[in-house]
């Protein structure tokens, strides 16, 4: 199976949520990511650009709910500081201080559920990663 099995993209990344109404609040207004008009009501889905976010209801498949460990989903933003104040003030707790790699800021956060998320932004020249 040396050609692999002909991945052409990610297209979303799930979200497992215990109150879905929650999510949809948390991800739409306080994260501000466009929702996907066309998606089902039972499945909301979000819009960043590069990667669609799936809010689900793990239980509603038959699968025991589990939280994505932290910093699972890295989201850009133009001013990882700047993003992080706003989140603070609308009462997002942040897991410590916003860390500089050297390359990047990241800032750890967690949605109402407990899933992982960073906010993210890599330096020049590392912004843009080529195709390869």
């Amino acid at each position: 199976m040396a050609d692999g099995i002909g991945v052409e993209r990610t297209d979303f990344v799930t979200i497992p949520t215990r109150d879905r109404a929650r999510a949809v609040t948390f991800y739409g207004e306080t994260l501000g990511i466009a929702r996907n008009p066309r998606a089902h009501p039972d499945f909301p889905e979000f819009e960043t650009g590069n990667v669609t976010l799936a809010v689900v209801v793990p239980e509603d498949m038959g699968i025991p709910f589990s939280a994505l460990p932290p910093g699972q989903i890295s989201l850009r933003v133009a001013d990882v500081e700047e993003a992080r104040r706003r989140l603070e003030a609308a009462g997002v707790e942040f897991r410590g201080e916003t860390f500089d790699s050297g390359v990047c800021k990241m800032a750890f956060f967690s949605d109402p559920d407990g899933n992982g998320l960073m906010l993210h932004r890599r330096y020049a020249p590392y912004a843009e990663v080529p195709e390869t």
